[in-house]
């Protein structure tokens, strides 16, 4: 019987087209003796065709993937992008506006907030499940190129989502300083990190390829992600290791002008390298998904630079003038 797909019948009408069908090499062949018995049942589920005499399932148990070929067709992969980066514009006005919850801001909140590790895992998670789930999805995911893709990005949150808040240093008795809405706005802005990057790389670009490797814009990007992300997670560690374990310990919040790398140069060497990794990501996709976490990253992390600036100027009078915002010697 073509088209019979047993996902649409219940468990005792499963068990009993086991019984009545076998498999050959040229197709499904229906016993005799049971097929009466499985024609009251397709009548029962109003799937019998007396025109025909077959058994006809709905489109959709037939396609039973048209959700997902939906989200990952050009035509709502592009409006979903553009969305994305109207919603990225909105952020920039915001940020700019006011100071985002979490971190050395996180006091000025207002609201439920929740720990700095818990804030921090739970808002960068649906990157990693929602390009995994879409990433998976895609015709091209078992390629070469898509699968080193799938591994930067795989290594990059599993440093952001899981290490970077594994080992904080968060005074002992603190109370919760990561904005709970923070976590819920972030929530769609990284589901988005996932779902744009994924779709692309492993299901609507034509040009990853193994030649791809080899291409100018895929070594010059590769090169500028491997330098930004080995200099932020240098960067992080020199901000971690300004608060002693025995401070920790003792509950005491102790802030401490960094020094050493990329902080000779600029405040926020963090962003930075961050914005960097970015950028060469979307170099060597040349994906117009990684162009959008640039984007919106860049949002984000550009008006809190200048506000972290200002609060250094403001709690340490020997602040060095000569440190730039955040790019060196620019800005």
């Amino acid at each position: 019987m073509k088209g019979l797909n047993a996902a649409v019948f219940s468990q005792r009408q499963r068990r009993l087209l086991r019984h009545a069908t076998h498999f050959s090499p040229f197709g499904m062949e229906m016993r005799p003796v049971c097929r009466a018995v499985l024609v009251y049942h397709a009548l029962a589920a109003k799937l019998w065709r007396y025109d025909t005499g077959t058994i006809q399932l709905p489109a959709r148990a037939v396609t039973g993937g048209e959700s997902m070929n939906w989200l990952m067709s050009a035509e709502v992969y592009n409006t979903i992008l553009i969305g994305s980066f109207v919603y990225a514009a909105f952020i920039l006005v915001g940020a700019f506006l006011s100071k985002a919850p979490y971190g050395r801001f996180g006091a000025e909140g207002r609201g439920l907030s929740l720990s700095p590790r818990l804030g921090w895992f739970l808002m960068e998670l649906p990157a990693t499940l929602s390009f995994l789930w879409f990433y998976l999805h895609g015709k091209n995911a078992g390629e070469l190129v898509p699968m080193i893709f799938l591994g930067v990005w795989l290594i990059h949150y599993a440093n952001r989502g899981f290490l970077f808040p594994l080992f904080m240093r968060v005074a002992k008795g603190s109370k919760g300083t990561f904005g709970l809405m923070v976590v819920v706005a972030g929530w769609l802005v990284t589901a988005l990190h996932g779902y744009l990057n994924a779709v692309f790389i492993s299901h609507l670009s034509s040009h990853l390829t193994a030649d791809w490797l080899t291409d100018p814009r895929f070594l010059l990007g590769m090169s500028i992600y491997v330098f930004g992300f080995v200099m932020n997670v240098h960067s992080d560690a020199i901000i971690r290791n300004l608060r002693s374990k025995a401070e920790v310990e003792s509950g005491e919040r102790v802030y401490r002008i960094p020094e050493g790398g990329l902080f000779r140069y600029v405040t926020n060497p963090s962003y930075f390298t961050e914005l960097l990794s970015f950028t060469g990501f979307a170099i060597a996709t040349w994906s117009p998904g990684a162009l959008f976490v640039l984007f919106v990253s860049a949002a984000n992390l550009v008006p809190r630079a200048f506000q972290v600036h200002q609060w250094y100027l403001k709690k340490f009078e020997d602040y060095p003038p000569e440190r730039k915002v955040l790019i060196p010697w620019i800005l």
